[in-house]
């Protein structure tokens, strides 16, 4: 698979051989990125499952749209309020104690989602999976950090990242089999199945990364002294060139352009969890009733998107760029998005659109994440990382809940679609004013790293 070609290596011209530098980063992306990704993997399916899982619960569990919505958004509260000290414990302890941590208790509470009857339970549950799930994705970027200088990071965080678009290519088909395969066996029903064997995999995974990952390469036994010197040579040759100041975490607090990132994170994620959670409903809206194939349709999307998060990355680390990569991902998003509103009856279509549509929203995230290591400084990255992702993880937990109500008030899902496209232009216009401001500040400014 070409996603993983190299990992953290930047690509040389044909025929020319990697320096020292490219063979010591595709070193390290080979030890530590596959298990990340396969963990980011897991993590996805337990956030997402219930968009799956409700197609079949509404027949058992007679629950409307909006309770589903506001249980969905329930994770993302209890992400929120662990998030930041979750990731400053990972600067005390290291990551690979608090990856355990995070994965063990997540992936009981994946898991005891089978047992949920009544809505308060739902609501329960969910929440307490954001609580243990809080500090996984903004503790790995901030792994990432002191593995990889930021010049490296955004095909890095691309690469990563991707897990959500490759896995999601499965997730139909394999959701969908579940669903119809398993409904029935040993009495329980195919949902309560799916949330099952979609959680016990957290908890290997959480004991794997204790055992084979290192917290630092100085811990990293497979690197040499020359190879670990090379390493801490070019983390700190980082240009400080348009990062913040090197404050303490209470001043970083006060800076603006920390507060205008989370902001925009707000508004892209609760647009991309939007589309996630409500996507075979949208599929199901345009006469696809077979919950197989609406697995299969959905992952045509998702295919497209892994192969242009990852030549999206590349671009934007050769060229040097977060700033117009990041606004041209969200405008490919809002217009993918228009496009399926335009093509009723268009099975075919709606899909060619959702695709072109994903392929914006696939790659936007580890862009904005690379501007963003790009403008912290390493002593305020755990809780500036940490603070943008928790404030921004505020988003999924509004705007589908938002989104159901609209589709219930007008029974379309047309008005829904219109402020997913609005959250994505919002979201692209704040990266480039803050962007803009920080090039006024220090007209020097390298915007990749």
């Amino acid at each position: 698979m070409t996603t993983l070609a190299h990992p953290g290596a930047s690509r040389t011209p044909a025929g020319r051989a990697r320096s020292p530098e490219d063979a010591v980063f595709s070193k390290i992306g080979w030890r530590i990125l596959p298990l990340l990704l396969l963990a980011y993997m897991v993590a996805y399916l337990d956030r997402v499952n219930i968009g799956y899982a409700q197609l079949q619960m509404k027949q058992t569990l007679p629950w409307d749209g909006a309770i589903y919505a506001l249980g969905a958004g329930m994770f993302f509260l209890g992400y929120f309020l662990f998030e930041v000290p979750s990731n400053m414990l990972l600067e005390r302890i290291g990551a690979r104690k608090t990856l355990l941590r995070i994965m063990v208790c997540w992936g009981v509470v994946a898991s005891g989602m089978m047992f949920v009857q009544t809505p308060t339970q739902f609501y329960v549950m969910r929440f307490l999976l954001g609580v243990f799930e809080a500090g996984f994705f903004p503790g790995v970027i901030l792994y990432f950090t002191y593995w990889y200088p930021s010049a490296r990071r955004g095909q890095v965080f691309a690469t990563f990242m991707s897990a959500t678009t490759i896995v999601s290519v499965l997730t139909g088909p394999l959701f969908g089999a579940i669903l119809k395969v398993m409904n029935g066996v040993g009495g329980l029903h195919g949902w309560q199945w799916l949330f099952l064997m979609q959680g016990l995999p957290a908890v290997v995974l959480g004991l794997l990364i204790f055992v084979l990952l290192k917290d630092r390469p100085a811990d990293a036994h497979r690197l040499s002294n020359d190879e670990k010197k090379l390493v801490r040579d070019t983390l700190a040759g980082d240009s400080s060139s348009g990062r913040a100041d090197a404050k303490t975490p209470g001043r970083l607090l006060r800076d603006p352009k920390v507060w205008l990132m989370a902001l925009t994170y707000f508004f892209l994620l609760g647009a991309t969890y939007t589309i996630v959670f409500w996507l075979p409903s949208l599929i199901q809206s345009w006469g696809v009733k077979d919950v197989m194939t609406v697995g299969l349709l959905a992952a045509v999307p998702n295919a497209v998107g892994a192969v242009g998060m990852i030549l999206i990355g590349r671009s934007s680390d050769r060229r040097r760029e977060r700033r117009w990569h990041f606004a041209a991902c969200v405008a490919i998003a809002a217009a993918g998005l228009g496009l399926t509103t335009l093509l009723p009856g268009n099975l075919a279509g709606s899909v060619l659109a959702l695709a072109f549509a994903t392929i914006g929203i696939s790659a936007a995230t580890p862009i904005f994440f690379a501007r963003v290591s790009d403008y912290l400084p390493a002593g305020g990255a755990a809780v500036g990382i940490a603070l943008i992702s928790s404030l921004g993880n505020l988003g999924p937990a509004v705007s589908p809940y938002i989104s159901a109500l609209i589709t219930q008030r007008t029974g379309s899902n047309t008005y829904s679609i219109y402020l997913v496209m609005a959250l994505y232009l919002v979201a692209g216009l704040l990266v480039l004013l803050t962007v803009r401001s920080a090039r006024r500040a220090a007209p020097q400014l390298s915007l990749a790293a």
